[in-house]
């Protein structure tokens, strides 16, 4: 796969012979006839009109991606929530149902019970590992199974193979929020789903520099099988005037052809050609820095352990976790760089692990190749009810660690400093122990 992170996609094929892919900057595009550019837009042949359906650059990094993915398309956007957003718009009209995990990323939930509610989309959390839960869950209305490979923050893993075997005995699309894993470590396509969505701005970048999203068809969905279910799809778009699902017989994806014209044009949703060009770039390394990161998260996990300060280490390499099974069976590389710790003494403890870190930088991103730190409750999953984050496995002393490229030992110092801080802390009785 190496060989894909730095070649696919592009083959020095400009008329100058640029090694690495270059940056197209216009917003528009120049045709050689009326005939032409009435056949783009017909959407009789293939190219580039006005960029905010599409560059040349980016659908480098769409190629890319759908090969690394081992997929049948790609398309690229301007941010992970995006994809997530314009994916299950894609499939999802109102008064369909959604089954979701209990266990994703805050800002997705939030725009399932918020945004999604508005478009009268009915969505039911369940426990990822409960596979009679998944299965209770179902309606008639149901169309989508969402959940991440990797969840964020506890790093719990799924068995996505019974998952999406059952989605599949009732015509559910699977939907995979993957930026946690990210191609070098899982590849949910090979595990029957059907959608893959990524925030481009974790591990695929890695450099913290760029917002990007991609969504991943694996060419598994063809909603020619139930045709009534996705009208969507299999009937002629007046607006359009095409039947989406009819280009799969021509190679591509009707599901991503409905989800570039009408979604990501009519939200504006697009991803710049610079913003692709350093994702692109990113890629170059992502299995090397996936590899070695992956080893750090797993041998700080150890390290953490072992400290009386830390009451829990969400890790999958914990010897409690119910899932790993899946991580030996299904995650040889690693479970990437994000995990969770659980301190002794609450928010005050946490407040003072933060403050003393002085490697770790106090962030909300992750994938990066620095070493960040969060509290998830009062950030990134600051808007759940206490239900939800509970089910989500974040509490008051829950600490989102995301291990970056740093010597080990310093990142393991620096973890000692912030522990001893929050022991002060509780010695003190400032907090509760």
């Amino acid at each position: 796969m190496g060989t894909q992170h730095v070649h696919a996609g592009w083959r020095a094929q400009d008329a100058h012979g640029a090694v690495v892919p270059p940056v197209y900057s216009s917003s528009a595009y120049a045709h050689p006839s009326h005939a032409r550019l009435k056949a783009l837009f017909a959407r009789e042949c293939d190219g580039f009109a006005y960029a905010r359906s599409g560059n040349p650059t980016t659908r480098i990094l769409e190629e890319r991606v759908t090969a690394l993915e081992g997929g049948a398309g790609a398309i690229a956007v301007a941010s992970g929530q995006a994809a997530t957003t314009i994916a299950l718009c894609s499939l999802l009209a109102p008064g369909t149902h959604l089954v979701a995990s209990e266990r994703l990323y805050g800002g997705t939930t939030e725009f399932l019970d918020d945004t999604l509610a508005d478009l009268s989309v009915a969505t039911t959390t369940v426990d990822p590992w409960d596979l009679d839960a998944w299965a209770q869950a179902i309606r008639p209305e149901t169309r989508v199974f969402l959940l991440e490979s990797i969840a964020n923050p506890g790093a719990e893993l799924v068995d996505l193979d019974a998952v999406c075997a059952l989605a599949h005995e009732h015509d559910i699309a699977v939907v995979v929020d993957s930026t946690l894993a990210s191609p070098a470590l899982y590849r949910p396509g090979d595990h029957g789903a059907d959608l893959i969505v990524h925030s481009a701005t974790k591990y695929l970048a890695g450099h913290g520099t760029t917002i990007a999203g991609l969504i991943v068809d694996t060419g598994r969905f063809d909603p020619r099988r139930r045709p009534e279910r996705w009208p969507r799809l299999t009937a002629p778009n007046p607006r359009f005037g095409v039947t989406f699902a009819d280009e799969y017989d021509q190679g591509c994806s009707g599901l991503l052809g409905y989800a570039r014209a009408k979604y990501m044009t009519d939200f504006g949703a697009t991803l710049p050609g610079q913003s692709a060009h350093t994702v692109l770039l990113g890629i170059e390394t992502l299995d090397l820095r996936m590899e070695r990161i992956s080893a750090a998260a797993a041998e700080l996990a150890d390290w953490l352990r072992e400290q009386d300060d830390v009451a829990r280490v969400n890790h999958p390499s914990s010897p409690d976790r119910r899932d790993a099974e899946i991580a030996a069976r299904d995650f040889p590389r690693g479970t990437s760089g994000v995990f969770s710790i659980d301190l002794e003494g609450g928010e005050g403890a946490v407040e003072a692990f933060c403050d003393a870190l002085e490697l770790f930088t106090l962030a909300v991103n992750l994938g990066d190749v620095r070493s960040l730190v969060c509290h998830p409750a009062t950030t990134t999953h600051c808007h759940l009810t206490p239900a939800q984050r509970a089910a989500c496995g974040v509490g008051d002393g829950t600490v989102r660690l995301t291990i970056g490229l740093e010597d080990l030992v310093d990142l393991r110092e620096d973890l000692a400093r912030g522990l001893r801080a929050a022991r002060r802390v509780r010695a003190q009785g400032i907090v509760a122990v």
